[in-house]
């Protein structure tokens, strides 16, 4: 409920208004408490002064298991919680090794207490230590060296190499999970986009783009799956136009990130606007390729049509991510 209060002076010079009992009885704030504000833009957002202490949250497990267990464990992480206790009338071996490999593959968790009906999880790290852009920065230079790689692998029948990429994919995964987890902070509370030293209209802006780089390194795996079914090498012809299909796609995507980390509104405009343009052009040479795969045997061309539609899907959220950048280069209203 919106309340209004009149800013008044006191001591002739100090701007003072009063706060809402009933927020302050809530927070236990009372006469000598301290409280924290920070200014974002035209507005300013007060909270109380609280010391720095692990957000603990408790999950019965006792009915979850295999994949439901592993998401439950990591929206624990994504939500926020630096010590997560799960808990059930009796862990089992199974459940135990799920959490485990659910631990793993998120950045900075670790085991840190486990009885037989108990598992403590703790985050290690320092959330003021932790960089959205260099996470970000990250996924970017991952997801585009799998897609770069899955392509290489098909072209020279590499399994090893696509085995590689598909692997990878694990990396990507954690830095989007640690995107998430910095994104929903900031939005829970504005100390935490002051930590990070961003407004969490930039904060929301690398999450956006995250999400667009988590899932070329998805259609990377894709690619390097779909290798891994080939038995014969791929026609010369076919794989230089998918080469030159990636090239054109990662440009899009370099350009959309470019966009995107740019200071310079003119010059993201500049960037984003070229990289929406190149995505129509991919889509043309994308069914250029298709014509050439009418001749080939049904499953092969399938498989390679699948290839074809990895790589453009990929382009397709370099222009989104370069959409991002435009708003991000936008007045501010």
């Amino acid at each position: 409920m919106v309340e209004t209060r009149k800013v008044q002076v006191t001591g002739g010079s100090t701007y003072t208004v009063s706060i809402p009992k009933d927020w302050a009885t809530e927070n236990s704030v009372s006469a000598g408490s301290e409280v924290e504000f920070y200014p974002e833009g035209d507005s300013l957002f007060l909270t109380p002064r609280t010391e720095d202490e692990r957000t603990e949250g408790t999950l019965d497990i006792a009915n979850l298991a295999g994949d439901e267990l592993t998401r439950a464990v990591m929206t624990m992480y994504v939500s926020g919680f630096d010590i997560i206790a799960l808990e059930s009338g009796r862990i089992t071996t199974e459940q135990r090794r799920t959490i485990r490999e659910a631990t793993q593959s998120l950045v900075g968790l670790e085991v840190l207490e486990e009885t037989r009906d108990r598992v403590v999880i703790r985050d290690l790290l320092d959330s003021s230590e932790l960089s959205i852009h260099n996470a970000v920065t990250r996924m970017r230079l991952i997801s585009l060296s799998m897609l770069e790689d899955a392509i290489a692998a098909m072209a020279e029948l590499d399994d090893d190499m696509a085995r590689d990429v598909i692997q990878r994919d694990d990396d990507v995964d954690r830095l989007w999970m640690v995107v998430s987890r910095i994104f929903r902070a900031t939005l829970r509370t504005p100390k935490a986009a002051e930590e990070l030293g961003l407004p969490r209209e930039v904060c929301f802006d690398y999450q956006s783009a995250a999400r667009q780089l988590e899932r070329i390194g998805d259609h990377a795996t894709k690619i390097a799956h779909l290798t891994l079914n080939f038995e014969e090498p791929v026609s010369e012809d076919v794989v230089s136009a998918l080469e030159e299909l990636y090239m054109e796609a990662r440009k899009v995507v370099d350009d959309g990130m470019d966009a995107l980390f740019t200071d310079d509104p003119d010059e993201a405009s500049r960037l984003a606007n070229d990289a929406r343009e190149n995505v129509q052009q991919i889509d043309e040479r994308a069914r250029k390729i298709d014509e050439l795969l009418r001749d080939l045997d049904p499953a092969r061309a399938q498989l390679l049509g699948l290839i074809v539609d990895s790589v453009s899907r990929s382009a397709d959220y370099g222009g989104n991510i370069a959409e991002t950048a435009l708003q991000k280069a936008a007045p501010t209203p």
